[in-house]
């Protein structure tokens, strides 16, 4: 798989993310720098650690499933999509009385938002891609987002929100596309 590929995927994993980040920075009275570097540091850990867990759960399927790799990385890209695509529709911002910098809440978004990275890495364990790339691409691009989205979310509140997860979503898919159709035979 290219850099440009694992890129593209790193930014569509990290909308999730993102959106949160931009809800959260509603929520932040008297925002300040460690604030942005709290969220982003523990939504870019937990969206570079998640792929790698995936990734070795799905290296014991990949001789099992070997000619049918990439039917399984479609239909794993198509659910994620689709699910963010749904998400969009009905997502929720954090509400104004939660507090995403309590530890117990920021553990709580970082694992809800980073679990479409867990079915992510298995993709990447069936088509046989090394994991560093991806690990280091998908936690800096999640970082890199988080922190300009709670400055975002301070600033300019819910507007892009919804169609960020749109987007997103049928990014997964395409690529989720691309994978089948370029596979030979």
């Amino acid at each position: 798989m290219d850099l440009v590929t694992i890129l593209v995927i790193a930014v569509a994993l990290a909308m999730d993310a993102f959106a949160v980040a931009v809800a959260s920075g509603i929520t932040i009275k008297h925002l300040r720098v460690h604030h942005a570097f709290t969220i982003a540091a523990s939504f870019g850990l937990f969206q570079a650690f998640m792929p790698l867990i995936g990734w070795l759960g799905g290296l014991g399927l990949r001789k099992c499933i070997g000619c049918a790799d990439h039917w399984i990385a479609f239909g794993l890209l198509t659910a994620i999509g689709a699910k963010m695509i749904y998400e969009s529709f009905k997502m929720d911002a954090v509400e104004k009385k939660t507090d995403p910098l309590d530890i117990h809440v920021l553990f709580v978004l970082s694992v809800a938002t980073s679990l479409d990275a867990l079915a992510a890495g298995i993709s990447f364990a069936v088509l046989d891609v090394s994991i560093v790339t991806p690990v280091l691409v998908i936690g800096a691009v999640t970082f890199a987002l988080s922190f300009a989205g709670v400055w975002i979310g301070e600033r300019f509140g819910h507007f892009f929100e919804r169609r960020i997860e749109l987007v997103a979503g049928l990014i997964l898919i395409g690529i989720g596309i691309k994978i089948l159709l370029s596979h030979p035979g």
